[in-house]
């Protein structure tokens, strides 16, 4: 049967409440004329009456009872609905299945998502491992929403919202000879070990933005999955690593090893955040952002603010 309309079912209900067809038609805007045509046109259609004519408060027929009872059902979820896209509309609410391309980011950015949580409730928000799978073709795509990235890539229909810039340092061991230096050149790590997260080398500063403008190679390259566990490689003196100033603070701050510049100028990435580019002005993405920024520059040392046009 093709008959009912949300329309019937809310004048139905307006019937109920109200008790009588003047005060129905006021509260669904119609003429009581209208109204009653349009019951009658119902009635017609469903070859049964709906009420009883000429009773106050009205009383229904049993097919009008079972139908008020399918407009209990059926109202509030179409009204919810209504509800989430109007809200989905204005930015209010959303999808946020993001990845991140940053080992260390970790630290700042579990704290941003619980405090990211509270004042967007209505935001579905999940982390997906951005480590074996290339999370900006998958951003592209859909499957993610937004990528914690260092490496734009132009075009692909991407935007990359600035989070912050940040040094990247090289951690030495105490004592190291290269610690007397007042900042490092790519040639003095051609004879050392270079201790690096397990992930593409173009992805890491010290190789896209420093060894390999210079054509230099590092003696040798060991890979470990923790900053905690890299940190005490370096202080045993079983390697280098380079990590952003934030991340090496604290291991600075209690003298476990020493850090210093690649380069006289340093090295300083931009970190982003990725969106598709239909979604970078949506309100719950801008939110994101905005906590995030507030949430690194109000914890993490050593970060400056990025340049806009840094992409």
């Amino acid at each position: 049967m093709s008959h009912l309309e949300l329309r019937h079912l809310r004048t139905l209900v307006a019937l109920r409440d109200t008790g009588s067809l003047v005060e129905a038609a006021e509260r669904v805007f119609l003429t009581q004329s209208a109204l009653s045509h349009q019951l009658k046109e119902l009635e017609s259609r469903l070859g049964c009456a709906l009420f009883i004519r000429k009773t106050r408060p009205v009383r229904f027929t049993s097919a009008g009872a079972r139908l008020l009872r399918l407009a209990d059902d059926v109202l509030p979820l179409v009204h919810g609905a209504e509800h989430d896209l109007v809200r989905l509309a204005g930015g209010e609410s959303g999808r946020l299945y993001m990845s991140i391309e940053c080992h260390s980011c970790f630290e700042w950015l579990l704290p941003a998502i619980n405090r990211y949580r509270e004042s967007w409730p209505d935001v579905e928000l999940d982390i997906a491992s951005g480590f074996h799978f290339a999370p900006l073709p998958a951003l592209a795509r859909g499957d993610l929403d937004l990528v914690i990235t260092a490496d734009p890539v132009p075009d692909g229909g991407l935007a990359y919202l600035p989070l912050f810039s940040y040094e990247a340092l090289l951690a030495l061991p105490r004592g190291h000879v290269l610690a007397a230096r007042p900042w490092i050149e790519p040639a003095d790590l051609a004879g050392e070990t270079l201790i690096t997260y397990p992930v593409d080398r173009g992805r890491l500063d010290v190789f896209k933005n420093f060894l390999e403008p210079a054509r230099v190679e590092p003696a040798r390259v060991r890979t470990a999955e923790l900053t905690t566990m890299m940190i005490q490689l370096v202080a045993s003196g079983r390697g280098l690593v380079c990590l952003p100033n934030w991340a090496l603070h604290e291991y600075l701050e209690r003298d476990y090893v020493v850090a210093r510049s690649l380069g006289e100028e340093g090295v300083w990435p931009t970190l982003y955040a990725a969106v598709r580019e239909d979604q970078a002005e949506a309100p719950f993405v801008r939110g994101f952002v905005e906590v995030a920024k507030s949430t690194c520059f109000g914890t993490l040392v050593g970060i400056v603010t990025a340049e806009v046009g840094a992409a």
